[in-house]
């Protein structure tokens, strides 16, 4: 670290955690929270069984396998969680998030609160939860039907879902309403400074300071 230069204290990278009910526009967040990190956020790569939806990619959008594969990943440890959403499964390679962490690198994960809930639990100390909410339920419905990927079957499913999903608000670090996507995005780029900053995570603030404490005496 060069004499006066604090932008490069050693900082252990964090796991920035979105969960929201289906429609509540935690993917949109998650999005431009990308576009505008560059490579100062990653987004975390989930494996899942459901089939790619148009205009997803393989390795980028999710490790699409299939149920043996996933079944084989979870078993033999390497997944830091997983759950089954509406009948697929989805979970988080542990390598690469572990490997991210210990190098300084912040991870996007765009879960349930089951996700969130496990990864909580394994890795407590890096976690930082951000539930985000519709501003109504008639609002979460029109997004739903907006978006035009899913039949009025399943759209119902993930409305009737919702309200369960909503009731696990509470453990979360940060709550969004996202009325707006601009204010919420704003709420959410001020969540991630905070955090950078905190004292357990700055790695090599110790060592800043006992350098700035020698130029004092």
């Amino acid at each position: 670290m060069r004499e006066g230069d604090s932008s490069n204290i050693a900082r252990r990278g964090l796991l920035l955690v979105l969960s929201s009910p289906s429609g509540a526009g935690k993917t949109t967040l998650s999005r431009r929270m990308l576009e505008l990190e560059g490579a100062g956020l990653k987004v975390s790569v989930s494996a899942t069984t459901r089939t790619a939806r148009p205009g997803e990619v393989d390795g980028t959008d999710y490790r699409f396998v299939d149920a043996v594969r996933f079944a084989q990943m979870r078993e033999a440890g390497e997944l830091l969680e997983w759950a089954e959403v509406f009948g697929n499964f989805y979970g988080t390679p542990r390598d690469r998030v572990e490997a991210a962490l210990a190098a300084g690198q912040d991870m996007l994960f765009d879960v349930d609160w089951q996700g969130a809930r496990a990864l909580a639990r394994v890795l407590p100390d890096d976690v930082v939860r951000v539930f985000v909410l519709p501003p109504s339920a008639d609002a979460l419905e029109k997004r739903l039907m907006a978006r035009n990927q899913d039949s009025a079957e399943v759209v119902a499913k993930r409305m009737a879902q919702a309200s369960s999903e909503v009731s696990h608000w509470d453990e979360y670090d940060y709550v969004i309403v996202n009325e707006n996507v601009e204010h919420s995005l704003n709420q959410l780029k001020s969540v991630l400074e905070a955090e950078r900053l905190k004292r357990v995570r700055r790695s090599g603030i110790a060592q800043f300071v006992a350098e700035l404490q020698r130029q004092l005496d």
